[in-house]
């Protein structure tokens, strides 16, 4: 077995095998499964490649190579520590460097949550690398003339909006760092459909002045889709490292603006497929985003709100996920 390597059933499921693999910009570890044309499975936050161990086995099994990357800031991947290290550009060039260490030419990226805009970055500025897209939760939505920042100090009006919330570094961690166990569960079952707060609750999304985001979670149990044995996986991880890798995509959210003025207002042209929740916030606030595809995306295939679901649709639907997600591959 090659030096950086160890097999190991990581997903329940089945065999696959962890990674640590050189970029330009560090190391990137990642798990891998099956063999085939390669799909790059890129995480959000607060999560880690372990997100997709339930599409892992499937896509293997549907006659793909399935790499799901540690994004930078998180598990054992590379954690820079100027914030600046994660802009948008760092992020792409880390899954084209993934890419080509896995002595490969081309991928499909795959990406929820913060993962979607960096796998629909990567395609738009890398179209020879990624041939074809996919979207989770967070609709694509190209670059804009305002300065983000900007347009989140608008939403919150009394309140702040929660990206403003962590733009600060350190704030956002004195509140989670205490008990990180019980803010990442706060946030899973806040914005999973089977356990989030009942509909006109005080969003989470918003802090009042002088408040903590956590303080509007719901209490209660686990989401049905996340077993304690799972969560353990995710809060073993971030006790580790901390949460300030994951928090620093969100710091960049103006560095992001500047670096891809070149590409204000362009769409994506590859092969494409959105899944959402239909009580995601996500694909709420971003209708104007979802309903802009027949421009923005021209080439998408599907766009699927799945009844019921949150934020975290591949783990909390994933049979349907699997579903859609292969039978968009063995069309493109």
């Amino acid at each position: 077995m090659a030096q950086g390597e160890q097999a190991g059933d990581v997903t329940g499921d089945g065999a696959g095998t962890h990674r640590l693999v050189e970029v330009p910009g560090g190391r990137i570890h990642l798990v891998e499964q099956g063999s085939g044309p390669l799909v790059l499975l890129v995480h959000g936050f607060p999560e880690s490649w372990y997100s997709w161990r339930r599409q892992l086995p499937a896509l293997a099994a549907a006659g793909y190579r399935a790499v799901a990357i540690d994004v930078r800031g998180y598990g054992r991947s590379s954690r820079p520590g100027a914030v600046e290290a994660y802009r948008m550009l760092a992020h792409v060039g880390d899954n084209v460097g993934v890419v080509r260490a896995l002595g490969e030419e081309k991928a499909v990226v795959v990406g929820h949550d913060w993962g979607a805009p960096i796998a629909a970055n990567s395609a738009l500025l890398r179209p020879d690398v990624f041939t074809a897209v996919g979207l989770m939760s967070v609709p694509y939505s190209p670059r804009g003339g305002m300065r983000p920042t900007e347009g989140f100090a608008k939403l919150g009006g009394d309140e702040e909006f929660y990206i403003g919330y962590f733009q600060r570094p350190g704030r956002a961690e004195a509140e989670i760092e205490p008990d990180v166990r019980g803010w990442l569960a706060g946030a899973y079952a806040s914005l999973s459909g089977d356990t989030m707060a009942p509909e006109g609750s005080p969003s989470p999304f918003f802090v009042a002045r002088g408040a903590r985001m956590s303080e509007r979670f719901v209490d209660g149990p686990l989401p049905g889709w996340l077993s304690e044995a799972e969560f353990d996986v995710f809060a073993q991880e971030f006790e580790r490292t901390g949460l300030t890798g994951g928090l620093n995509r969100y710091r960049n959210v103006d560095r992001d603006w500047e670096d891809l003025a070149a590409w204000d207002g362009a769409p994506v042209r590859q092969p494409s497929l959105f899944i959402g929740g239909q009580r995601d916030s996500s694909t709420t606030w971003m209708r104007d985003a979802i309903a802009a595809f027949p421009t923005t995306l021209p080439g998408l295939a599907g766009s699927h709100l799945l009844e019921d679901c949150g934020h975290w649709v591949q783990q909390e639907r994933a049979e349907d996920v699997n579903r859609l997600l292969t039978e968009w591959l063995a069309n493109l």
